[in-house]
C-alpha cells in the first residue's frame, strides 16, 4: 500500500531556525561472548556507598539455574525474580517501587534489568519511577517525565525486541497499553552477551525475532522513513534473513538476532512502526496476548499493507514449523472487540507512520474489526 511520504526527521520551528528532534541512544555497550561477566566491574564504580544497593530484576525463569550465582551481588544488594508470562503493567512497576523504597533507606544506586523485553521495560519504567513522583501510568505518554532515571543496565537474554536500545518503556496501564516515552528512559549501559540466549524455547525464539523483522518492515514501509532509519532497517532486515532463511551455526544465529534486534530497534529511533504494532496493542490490552506472538497474529493478515513482508513471514513460519494460534478473538463480545479497535487506533504515530497523514481516511473501526476476526 502506497503511504505519503514526508520528512520523517521532524523540525520544531523556533522563530527563524529549525531544530531537529534530539533522540538519546545508549551511551555505553560492551557486546560479546562472555562479557556478562565484565558487569561487576562496570557497576563498582556506579556505586554510592554499601547502603545504596544494585537492584537485580532478573526473570524468573532463571531463578533455580546458574545465572543468578554469577551476579556480582555485594553488600545489601537484592535479587528480584519476575514473572515474564504477561506483559508489563503499571500496577507491578509502583509495587515495585514502593517496596524498594520502604526495604532501603537510600535509592539504590542503579537498577540492572536481565531477561527480554518484558524484564527491561520493567527496568527502565523503575529507574524512571524511583525518582519521579506518583503512579507510572500518569507517565504513559510522549515526554511526560520530569526527572531523569536512575542509573540503569540493560541486559537481553532473548533477541529481537529491541527495547535494550529504545526510548520507550510500553506498559498495560489501567485505561491502555502505552510506552513512557522519553528521553530519560534509554538504558546508561547494555550488555550484549549472545550467550544468553542459549535455551530460548524455539516458539518463543521465533516470535521475540519475529518482532524485530516486523520493526524493519514496518519502518522500511513507513512514511516517516529516512536515511538515519533506512540505514538500521535494512541492515536488521538482512540479519533477520539470515538468521530465519539462512543456514548459519547457532553460535552464528545467536549473534546475528542479537545484533538484528539492536539495529531495529535503532531503525525506529527517528521512525516508527505501523499496523502490526497498532493492531497488536490492541490484542495485548483486551486478551493479554504477549507482544512478540500478537504481532505474528497480526502481520499474518495485513498483506494489503505489506505484501512483500508478509509473504516472507508465511515462507520462515514454514521453514520453521511454527503454527500459530487460531480464532483467539472469535468469542470476543461486542464491548471487547470495541475496545481493542479503540486502543488500536490510539496509536496515532504509528497510524500515521502506516498510511500517510490522512490515514484516519484510510482506515476504519469496521476494516479493523474485520482483520481482527481473521485472528
Amino acid at each position: 500500500m502506497e503511504t505519503e511520504k514526508k520528512p520523517a526527521i521532524e523540525m520544531v520551528k523556533k522563530g527563524s531556525k529549525s531544530q531537529f528532534k534530539n533522540f538519546p541512544m545508549v551511551p555505553r555497550v560492551v557486546y560479546g561472548v562472555g562479557c556478562f561477566d565484565q558487569l561487576g566491574d562496570i557497576l563498582l564504580p556506579k556505586r554510592k556507598n554499601s547502603e545504596a544497593p544494585i537492584i537485580y530484576l532478573v526473570d524468573e525463569v532463571f531463578e533455580h539455574k546458574a545465572l543468578p550465582g554469577r551476579l556480582p551481588v555485594l553488600f545489601n544488594d537484592k535479587v528480584i525474580f519476575i514473572s515474564a508470562d504477561e506483559e508489563p503493567k503499571t500496577e507491578q512497576v509502583d509495587t515495585l517501587v514502593s517496596y524498594i523504597k520502604k526495604e532501603f533507606e537510600e535509592l539504590p544506586s542503579g537498577i540492572v534489568g536481565i531477561g527480554g523485553g518484558t524484564l527491561l521495560d520493567m527496568a527502565k519504567a523503575v529507574s524512571i519511577m524511583l525518582n519521579n513522583n506518583g503512579s507510572a501510568h500518569n507517565y504513559q505518554g510522549w515526554d511526560l517525565v520530569g526527572k531523569p532515571a536512575i542509573y540503569h543496565v540493560g541486559i537481553p537474554t532473548i533477541s529481537g525486541t529491541g527495547a535494550e536500545v529504545s526510548r520507550t518503556t510500553v506498559l498495560l496501564g489501567p485505561s491502555k497499553k502505552l510506552g513512557i516515552n522519553s528521553d530519560y528512559t534509554t538504558f546508561d549501559q547494555v550488555l550484549l552477551d549472545p550467550d544468553l540466549t542459549i535455551g530460548v524455547p524455539k516458539d518463543q525464539w521465533f516470535y521475540t525475532g519475529m518482532d524485530c523483522y516486523i520493526h524493519c518492515i514496518e519502518s522500511l514501509n513507513g512514511s516517516y522513513l529516512n536515511a538515519f532509519s533506512q540505514s538500521y532497517g535494512e541492515k536488521a532486515l538482512d540479519m533477520c534473513k539470515e538468521v530465519f532463511l539462512g543456514d548459519l551455526s547457532p553460535e552464528e544465529s545467536r549473534e546475528k538476532l542479537m545484533m538484528a534486534s539492536w539495529h531495529g530497534g535503532m531503525s525506529i529511533a527517528y521512525s516508527q512502526v505501523g499496523v502490526a504494532h497498532a493492531m497488536s496493542y490492541g490484542l495485548s490490552y483486551v486478551l493479554g496476548t504477549k507482544h512478540g506472538i500478537g504481532n505474528c497474529l497480526v502481520f499474518q493478515h495485513l498483506q494489503d499493507y505489506y505484501p512483500e513482508g508478509v509473504k516472507l513471514f508465511h515462507e520462515m513460519k514454514r521453514q520453521h514449523k511454527i503454527e500459530l494460534p487460531k480464532n483467539i478473538c472469535g468469542a470476543l463480545t461486542d464491548e471487547e472487540m470495541d475496545t481493542m479497535i479503540s486502543v488500536s487506533l490510539g496509536m496515532e504515530p504509528l497510524w500515521e507512520n502506516a498510511l500517510g497523514r490522512s490515514w484516519r481516511e484510510k482506515i476504519s473501526r469496521e476494516t479493523l474489526k474485520e482483520l481482527y476476526l481473521k485472528i
